[in-house]
């Protein structure tokens, strides 16, 4: 009975809907956990205000994840053109008027509200979603520089750029998307290579021409990041110094959930430093176990997607799910101090609305193509049985 109801509800890989709801168990735990210091500063010490926040933003996550799924997922081919179309102008304001923090512009404040809204989550999964588009309906000319390669290269560079001067870590992410999704795409490897190469001399033109002109805010904040993550920084790197502390106090089981001490001195230990808090709590066969559940998420959709019918199911899963995996490992790695702070949520986990809804939109959308290729087998077994 319940295996029905199961299967009724809850279409696409089960594996992967397990593997949000362990998420979500995860999320709820450690942003509990870590926003006591929060609670105390704006919420008079009431603890279950960022507690039931959270679960609101999640549950409306997990909402929209599952009306993504039933979406059949060719539909995401002609959202992509209006979402890209909407991301331009959206990420142009951000930029030049945006709500500014640490000298960078990341976010527009709804009118009449006081509620922020992050563009580049939005952006990310619009370019994702365009990119597979346009793969998928170049792959009879795949090889050729100006059917294939120049449709895709122009409007990645065009939303990187936006995004750039802001939020460097999430351009790179969506550059590096992009180019894995060209790959899987069957680009030709030197155009790749081209792509990342204008990249590489876009980037530093941005870097020398903000110095001349005086623009150097987000820069001094980069380099200031990697002296400290090298070790030639003249300041010490507190967070990284409390991200220690509290990974070396998990031990190998943890201090137990709710347990955490250094919550109270790591900066932003409910976003960025999250996983830290998670080592500290759950210890290393904790932070071994969720790290596992997100490569169990992209090999389980690497698996499905043998048997998509079309490219653009291929390319639109891969891309989305790459993404996301991609994103963890650098917060996780950013946390043990395996690279520089880039201030990078991590995926499902950490606390922040437009964060979670648009991953959420992201798995529902893995979901719907899943549910399509789950759809397409079981015909292809009735018919055979028939036979």
């Amino acid at each position: 009975m319940q295996a029905t109801w199961l299967d009724k509800y809850f279409k696409g890989d089960r594996t992967i809907w397990m593997i949000v709801f362990i998420l979500s168990i995860f999320s709820l735990l450690a942003v509990y956990s870590s926003t006591g210091t929060l609670a105390y500063k704006y919420q008079s010490g009431n603890t279950e205000y960022y507690l039931f926040k959270h679960l609101f933003i999640l549950a409306f996550g997990i909402g929209l994840m599952y009306a993504a799924h039933l979406v059949r997922y060719t539909y995401y081919s002609k959202i992509s053109i209006i979402a890209l179309f909407i991301t331009v102008p959206l990420l142009a304001i951000t930029l030049l008027t945006g709500t500014n923090l640490n000298e960078a512009s990341r976010w527009l404040t709804l009118p009449g509200t006081n509620i922020t809204f992050q563009t580049s989550d939005f952006a990310k999964l619009a370019l994702i979603m365009f990119v597979a588009r346009m793969l998928s309906k170049r792959q009879d000319e795949i090889k050729s520089f100006k059917s294939a390669f120049i449709p895709v290269i122009i409007p990645v560079f065009i939303v990187c750029g936006l995004i750039l001067p802001a939020n460097f870590s999430t351009a790179a992410v969506v550059f590096t998307s992009a180019v894995y999704l060209m790959f899987i795409g069957r680009i030709s490897m030197k155009y790749i290579g081209a792509m990342i190469g204008i990249g590489a001399i876009a980037f530093t033109l941005f870097v020398v021409i903000s110095l001349a002109l005086g623009h150097s805010g987000r820069i001094e904040t980069w380099k200031a990041r990697i002296e400290r993550f090298s070790g030639d920084g003249v300041e010490d790197n507190y967070q990284s110094d409390q991200a220690k502390i509290a990974i070396a106090r998990g031990g190998l089981i943890g201090r137990f959930p709710g347990n955490s001490i250094q919550r109270n001195f790591l900066p932003h230990p409910y976003s960025d430093f999250i996983f830290a808090i998670i080592i500290e709590e759950y210890g290393f066969i904790g932070a071994a176990f969720l790290i596992f559940l997100y490569l169990l998420l992209f090999f389980r959709v690497i698996r499905f997607i043998h048997h998509s019918p079309m490219a653009f199911g291929t390319l639109l899963a891969a891309g989305c799910t790459f993404m996301l995996v991609f994103q963890a490992l650098i917060n996780m790695a950013v946390a043990v101090n395996l690279f520089p702070v880039t201030g990078q949520p991590l995926p499902f986990l950490s606390m922040g609305g437009t964060s979670i809804w648009f991953t959420s939109i992201a798995l529902g959308i893995v979901l719907s193509v899943s549910r399509q290729v789950e759809k397409e087998k079981k015909e292809g077994g009735a018919e055979l049985a028939a036979a």
